[in-house]
């Protein structure tokens, strides 16, 4: 909807900005992790990544997609062979002997039949760096409408009803409270600081170095 036009901003994939001509990030203000994130993991039965030959990804999420295909070819130094699919793990592990998962089932993979890799722990691993998943964007002939609108405050605002978004939340899922907490304030930041900016440019850096986007804008 944001590429046709069809609305001012959106929370997007931070892969976007790359490709939605004409629009701006709105600073500061993102979903990304420093460490761990859980919600967005590759899963496979084997116990090393350097064994896997075949991956099948959720083309639906688009900025692990390109991220899982950067950590294969530049830190792994391999290119398995790729499939997409949709994201059912059953059907994905028919077909491959890996897949990416993303949300909430991604949480709730069974340990004792798969080993789980976090991708958020392995970009970390691998640069030191956090990981910007999605962040607001803007097309550029709105931005001065958009920017009536307070993004940090409104971030603020989520934060101090934790408790609130928690009670929401936690029944729709297979999470205990405990969980959706831990999820929410451990494992998810929502500010680019200096570490998540450096680490979101060298992303991008990477996509285009393996054409997952042209030339990277800043």
């Amino acid at each position: 909807m944001l590429a046709n036009g069809e609305v001012d901003a959106a929370l997007a994939p931070i892969i976007e900005y790359q490709r939605i001509p004409d629009v701006a990030i709105i600073p500061n203000v993102c979903v990304g992790s420093k460490t761990a994130v859980r919600s967005v993991v590759l899963v496979t039965r084997k116990n090393n990544l350097k064994k896997v030959e075949r991956v099948a990804l959720d083309e639906s999420s688009r900025t692990s997609a390109a991220l899982v295909k950067i950590l294969f070819r530049e830190f792994l130094g391999f290119e398995p062979e790729w499939e997409t699919s949709s994201p059912d793990l059953k059907e994905m592990m028919a077909h491959a002997d890996a897949a990416l998962i993303i949300g909430d089932p991604a949480m709730t993979i069974p340990a004792d039949e798969f080993h789980v890799f976090d991708l958020a722990t392995l970009w970390h691993e691998f640069t030191g760096f956090g990981f910007v998943f999605a962040m607001w964007m803007v097309r550029n002939d709105s931005v001065e409408k958009v920017r009536a609108i307070d993004f940090v405050a409104a971030r603020g605002e989520g934060l101090a009803n934790l408790d609130r978004v928690i009670a929401d939340y936690s029944h729709k899922l297979e999470l205990s409270r405990d969980d959706v907490k831990e999820y929410l304030t451990e494992n998810i930041v929502f500010q680019v600081d200096e570490e998540m900016r450096k680490g979101m440019n060298l992303y991008f850096e990477l996509a285009a170095k393996y054409q997952l986007i042209s030339l990277a804008k800043r």
